[in-house]
């Protein structure tokens, strides 16, 4: 049976790394379908994605969704698993004190207890050592449904060179499959 997956994109350079973990998944066989925040359109275009996956890309928590249905609660039906990549520290800041702001924090909201969301958290060094965002880190690792992939070590978009950095789209890929058996 193929699984669905829900791909959602927030604003970061390593969003590009993003098409290539769409694209593995594609070629793989999973059933994807993307979400992307408004920021994330700044990086990469809505364009990309609908092309790699031959599907529309959610981007409007109200815009109109197809057969009537509410848009966030049959995307969360639908998706088997759900991965955030790169996941900004904006949003894992939504996503840790249950805001929903935008269609993807409210598609994580309305997430069933059995779908595991894996969460790539992709940021420059300081933001990721931030104690506000270890605290949010810390708190969504206590619940079973989310999974975190940190992010590595290496040079950053801005010259720097810390943790910070999104895993490669494979290292992503194979963790996905992993949850998804």
């Amino acid at each position: 049976m193929k699984k669905n997956i829900l791909v959602g994109v927030c604003a970061g350079i390593s969003s590009y790394k993003t098409c290539e973990l769409v694209r593995l998944l594609v070629k793989n066989n999973f059933s994807v379908k993307v979400i992307m925040t408004e920021n994330s359109t700044k990086f990469v275009t809505p364009l990309v994605f609908q092309s790699l996956t031959q599907c529309p890309v959610y981007l409007d928590t109200f815009g109109l969704s197809d057969c009537g249905s509410i848009k966030h609660i049959s995307l969360a039906k639908w998706a088997h698993a759900c991965v955030i990549a790169p996941l900004s520290a904006n949003s894992l800041s939504k996503i840790a004190q249950g805001l929903c702001d935008n269609l993807l924090t409210t598609v994580v909201c309305a997430l069933p207890k059995n779908t595991k969301v894996l969460l790539i958290p992709a940021m420059n060094e300081n933001m990721w050592n931030n104690p506000i965002v270890g605290e949010n880190i810390r708190k969504l690792e206590k619940i079973k449904k989310y999974i975190i992939l940190p992010p590595q070590k290496g040079e950053l978009a801005c010259g720097d060179s810390g943790q910070g950095r999104m895993p490669q789209p494979g290292e992503i890929y194979t963790t996905l499959k992993s949850i998804t058996k």
